[in-house]
């Protein structure tokens, strides 16, 4: 089991810093190009940040871990709302930006109940894939569109990114390199995480759902964390909602669309996902639409209750599901 837990540990590292440097190379590299800082936030950023769910995703997919494939995306997206949006509220209370809640804020509960849909039936087609990614570009440019609009709220999401990325100019050859080394760095993360949770699932005795759902889905949300607290700190609060609506969207319709793309079978869902983990996903999302469209601000008081909601179904899923593996 140690060698299942260290594997895991070392992907979840390979795929944070591999993130990391996609998003510094990308960004400084198109700064040297001539691209706009709008269009970079909107690509490069939220690509980067995203690519350790889809790398884990496309690996499951390939291993036929199902499971994993679904319980990741549901677990991170659950993670996102409840716990990161919570504890940022309960730092300081969240002013939400009027385009949030024109875009973001309907496409992430249509999103979620398309997730929810698709996956009645226990399996996740081709078919199902295309239509997700499909409706992931249209939001694409619905937010392209949008933000053309509103310059100076996404000049001010730049920052988020590290201070480095923003002053030094470095020649394009290294900034491939640094891409390259990147995506390269995320691949082989991905092999080892869901290597170590297929292994770490089978030692426990637990499925690999439960592993997705847990492990994997804090660790491939750690981007995200970062990214929130940080642009809280700095008082640009509405950014930081908007990064956790924004990445919840195409966490399903990008990321799991094309996961759902590359095997040659529909990928099989687990009955306990289907009737508690996505719902759960779910009611999450359905949450936060009166809590945003209440004074259009996350209350201290909300956030703590966001926390305890997290904190509940987190303990469902180490104490009740499976017979408390994790604490034997």
């Amino acid at each position: 089991m140690t060698a299942a837990v260290i594997w895991c540990a070392l992907g979840l590292a390979a795929l944070v810093a591999g993130a990391e440097m996609l998003v510094r190379g990308g960004s400084t590299l198109a700064r040297q190009l001539g691209i706009s800082p709008l269009t970079i936030g909107l690509t490069v950023v939220a690509i980067g940040t995203s690519t350790p769910e889809l790398a884990v995703g496309i690996e499951a997919a390939f291993d036929g871990e199902g499971g994993l494939v679904v319980g990741n995306i549901a677990g991170t997206n659950t993670f996102n709302l409840l716990f990161i949006l919570g504890l940022t509220a309960l730092f300081r209370p969240l002013t939400l930006e009027p385009a949030s809640l024109r875009l973001d804020l309907p496409a992430m509960v249509l999103a979620a109940l398309a997730f929810w849909i698709s996956a009645a039936d226990g399996f996740l087609s081709r078919v199902e894939g295309a239509l997700l990614l499909t409706c992931g570009l249209a939001y694409t440019v619905l937010v392209v569109r949008g933000a053309r609009t509103r310059t100076v709220a996404v000049e001010t999401a730049l920052p988020v990114l590290p201070r480095r990325v923003q002053t030094i100019r470095r020649a394009g050859l290294v900034n491939v390199i640094a891409m390259i080394a990147g995506i390269a760095i995320i691949i082989a993360g991905a092999d080892w995480l869901v290597d170590g949770a297929t292994d770490l699932a089978r030692r426990l005795n637990v499925s690999e759902a439960l592993i997705g759902l847990t492990i994997v889905a804090i660790g491939t949300s750690s981007p995200e964390l970062v990214t929130t607290i940080v642009s809280t700190l700095r008082n640009e609060r509405d950014i930081a909602v908007g990064n956790l609506l924004g990445s919840g969207v195409y966490n399903i319709l990008i990321i799991l669309g094309l996961t759902m793309l590359v095997p040659g079978s529909p990928i099989p869902v687990e009955e306990t996902l289907i009737r508690v983990d996505i719902p759960v996903m779910a009611v999450a999302t359905l949450l936060c639409v009166p809590v945003f469209l209440s004074g259009r601000r996350i209350s201290r008081i909300e956030g703590g209750a966001f926390l305890t909601c997290y904190a509940a179904y987190f303990a469902y899923l180490l104490l009740v599901r499976n017979g408390a593996p994790f604490v034997q």
